[in-house]
């Protein structure tokens, strides 16, 4: 890990894990009143076999992180699914670099909920990320 990058204030480690980002860790995040943003310091094992990070790992996190934007907004009262995830990739992010995963629009409603998501490494656009997300009410 590259301890000499500062991680940017207000983040802390992520509150929520899961097997498939246990192998990125570490993850952080920040909450605000309406959104979870992710961010993370780009490592080898978050890269291709070109050194940069992989899509894969950028589709993963911004889905994450719309996702639990989403439920902020929701107010926790609901359990969200990916029905519909596009992302356009609008720059590369390398190793060393911090990426930040920032849901920017959030629509809920009771039965689908619509996010938009930006990805910037080092605060240099990354992706762009568009979901909806079907509402599943949790049982009583």
């Amino acid at each position: 890990m590259h301890e000499t990058l500062a991680i940017p204030p207000g983040f802390e480690r992520h509150f929520r894990q899961s097997p498939l980002t246990d192998p990125w860790e570490p993850l952080y995040s920040r909450k605000t009143d309406d959104a979870v943003i992710l961010g993370l310091v780009a490592e080898a094992a978050h890269t291709n076999s070109r050194g940069f990070v992989h899509g894969g790992l950028i589709s993963a996190l911004a889905d994450n992180a719309m996702g639990l934007s989403c439920g902020v907004r929701l107010g926790g009262g609901a359990s969200l699914v990916t029905v519909n995830l596009t992302l356009d990739f609008l720059g590369t992010a390398r190793i060393g670099q911090w990426l930040e995963f920032s849901t920017v629009f959030v629509r809920p409603g009771g039965t689908l909920s619509f996010a938009q998501a930006f990805v910037t490494a080092d605060g240099e656009p990354c992706a762009r990320a568009n979901a909806v997300f079907r509402t599943i009410k949790k049982a009583a």
